[in-house]
């Protein structure tokens, strides 16, 4: 591979100072990473540029075929001052996975890595230290050929840019309300769930929409085939607090995206005891606990918001109220023990965390 290249911005941007008004992926930094892919050469030329506009034509194929992947990674400031991330190698694993479902080359993740390490040590500064923010990274990778017609791409480009942010919800930490989706499906067995491919959050936007109409925050997709079975939330999978039993969809059927937090949460979940399923939950089965008074917590898990405490589904005509719209107290453990390890004031049992300096 090429030696990195580092190229100066003239005049840098100022920066945010006031962490209550960051949002969520609308400040960009300073620079970006970029990396180009040709058919017989590889990937070539990564550089580390000024952050801007991307020079496209108006054949790109991604603009016709929706060729696109992006994965979604945070960076935090530690007690020491030092730049973290969280289990970023499974990161790559999971850009490549899904460039591999999508007809796109698999980058070497170890040098990705790497580049991205020294974008953020020049970068270093934009990362707010408030409690709740951080520093979002999102790397995407799309086609470039100029060409109408159906056919993977024999170039592409891999961007790498940062967003310092707050709070996923504006809820914060507080229970979000959930909209059971039951006539639109997201993905289906052999299709793109697993990934996470641009096109797969297009298909999404409908029924959000109609959720938000309602007063929800999400929607909790149910299975393309039977529409009994829950899957995922639009940003986040989704976990279920059965008495003594933490169940979450199992990922057998190739529609549900494996996210990096479900992994950490189940793994912590055990080692506190938890005893955790993965498995089919049919939204009878929810409903049916529910009313019984079994189901005590449910929440959501995701990069961009962590955990996420669920405080109401709707489901048809159904509403549940869950835990009388708190948060619950396996939520907030893990929560906290979670966003501890990621911030440094938790010891990190597991090795997940990584010092960037």
């Amino acid at each position: 591979m090429e030696e990195l290249q580092f190229i100066k911005r003239e005049q840098l941007k100022e920066k945010p100072t006031d962490p209550a008004k960051l949002g969520f992926g609308k400040i960009f930094t300073d620079y970006m990473f970029t990396m180009r892919y040709t058919q017989g050469q590889g990937w070539h030329t990564p550089r580390i540029e000024p952050y801007g506009p991307l020079a496209i034509e108006p054949a790109n194929m991604t603009l016709h075929y929706a060729q696109s992947i992006f994965e979604g990674m945070k960076a935090y400031i530690g007690p020491r001052g030092q730049v973290r991330l969280f289990r970023p190698e499974e990161n790559m694993k999971r850009l490549n996975l899904s460039a591999k479902r999508m007809c796109i080359p698999e980058v070497d993740g170890a040098f990705v890595l790497d580049c991205l390490k020294k974008l953020l040590v020049i970068e270093k500064d934009w990362i707010p230290t408030a409690p709740g923010t951080s520093l979002y990274i999102r790397p995407f990778i799309f086609a470039t050929d100029n060409f109408v017609g159906v056919k993977a791409s024999s170039t592409y480009l891999l961007c790498i840019i940062l967003s310092p942010v707050g709070s996923y919800y504006a809820e914060g930490l507080a229970p979000v309300k959930i909209f059971v989706e039951d006539e639109y499906v997201r993905a289906v067995r052999g299709g793109t769930g697993f990934t996470k491919a641009a096109a797969n959050y297009a298909v999404s936007m409908l029924a959000g929409e109609i959720a938000k109409h309602q007063g929800y925050s999400q929607v909790l997709w149910l299975d393309g085939v039977e529409r009994k079975y829950v899957e995922e939330v639009g940003a986040m999978n989704i976990f279920f607090l059965f008495n003594d039993e933490l169940a979450t969809p199992t990922l057998d059927n190739g529609s549900i995206l494996g996210g990096i937090t479900r992994k950490s949460v189940i793994e912590m979940a055990r080692h506190m005891g938890l005893k955790v399923s993965e498995r089919r939950i049919a939204i009878d089965e929810i409903f049916d606990r529910y009313n019984k008074g079994e189901l005590k917590e449910v929440f959501g898990s995701g990069t961009a918001a962590v955990i996420s405490p669920v405080g109401e589904l709707k489901w048809e005509e159904h509403i549940m109220h869950i835990n009388a719209g708190e948060i619950g107290p396996v939520s907030q453990q893990l929560y906290d023990t979670l966003t501890g390890m990621q911030y440094g004031t938790v010891a990190d049992p597991y090795g997940w965390t990584v010092d960037v300096d």
